[in-house]
């Protein structure tokens, strides 16, 4: 007589290897995601839907910040470099406290507070610097402290100093697929708006390649341009808080602002990202 299997008996439903994986996936998914010190994720987020789903306009598909959701969801030290030029180091700020750098870790450490103790930024900004200036140190700077992720604030100064578009863009390009070969997270960050590039012939050119590049290699982009705007036009901030006197640099109510923007992109970008990841492991 040959031997019933238990899935074929009477009343109780067939259960494909397929369906015990999905459940013992789910299971999987949910235990990883309970190891993460810090809540990084809504409860709706923990479903698989989730993982093909949107979020605040960055998908699980398209998200760039796997070295940073690894950090959140593992416990590990999450070290940041900000690089860039003068808008990094903190030209037209009062203090180096009040700079976009140092802001963007007191944001961090308020969004996510039972990782404060191991987040660090890093200001690498030296002002008045086109990209050519910034590859020259970017070993140094970047590649060899090998932090998490590197957010590169670029594009101000080479319209002001007559760099060929077609060399920025090529060397902006060149530089970001190295740092990401180094297995660095990257951002970038777009010119400022500002009136002395307003008054500056195809300035906002450098932005638009800023853009295309990101969109070309996958990288998000901080538009800091339409940021600036959208903060006049809401009332958050007046041109007199929002730009120094130079006409060139943010203020420190501006940069303050900078820092909670970029902080939430940060989130926002590796939330989706560790979902997709552990996800892709469990398939």
């Amino acid at each position: 007589m040959t031997r019933r299997r238990s899935d074929d008996r009477p009343g109780v439903p067939s259960t494909s290897t397929g369906s015990w994986r999905r459940i013992a996936g789910s299971i999987a998914l949910l235990l990883a995601l309970s190891l993460s010190s810090t809540a990084v994720l809504a409860y709706n987020d923990l479903l698989p839907v989730s993982v093909r789903r949107a979020v605040d306009g960055i998908s699980a598909e398209t998200a760039q910040l796997p070295h940073v959701a690894h950090s959140l969801a593992t416990g590990g030290p999450i070290r940041i470099v900000a690089f860039g030029s003068s808008s990094t180091e903190g030209i037209g700020a009062s203090s180096a406290s009040a700079a976009y750098p140092a802001r963007l870790s007191v944001a961090l450490k308020q969004a996510q507070p039972r990782s404060a103790d191991r987040i660090t930024v890093s200001n690498r900004g030296v002002g008045g610097e086109a990209v050519d200036d910034m590859l020259v140190r970017i070993d140094r700077d970047v590649v060899a402290p090998r932090p998490d992720l590197v957010i590169w604030q670029t594009g101000s100064n080479d319209p002001l100093r007559g760099v060929s578009l077609d060399h920025f863009r090529a060397a902006t390009a060149g530089a970001v697929r190295r740092i990401q070969e180094a297995g660095i997270d990257v951002v970038l960050m777009e010119p400022q708006w500002c009136p002395k590039l307003d008054a500056t012939p195809g300035a906002y050119r450098f932005r638009d390649a800023v853009r295309e590049i990101g969109a070309e290699l996958g990288v998000p982009v901080i538009r800091r341009s339409d940021m600036m705007r959208d903060w006049i036009a809401r009332g958050e901030v007046t041109h007199e808080e929002l730009f120094a006197a130079d006409g060139l640099h943010m203020a420190d109510r501006g940069y303050d602002l900078l820092g909670q923007e970029v902080s939430a992109l940060i989130l926002r970008a590796a939330g989706p990202a560790h979902v997709a990841r552990v996800a892709s492991i469990l398939e």
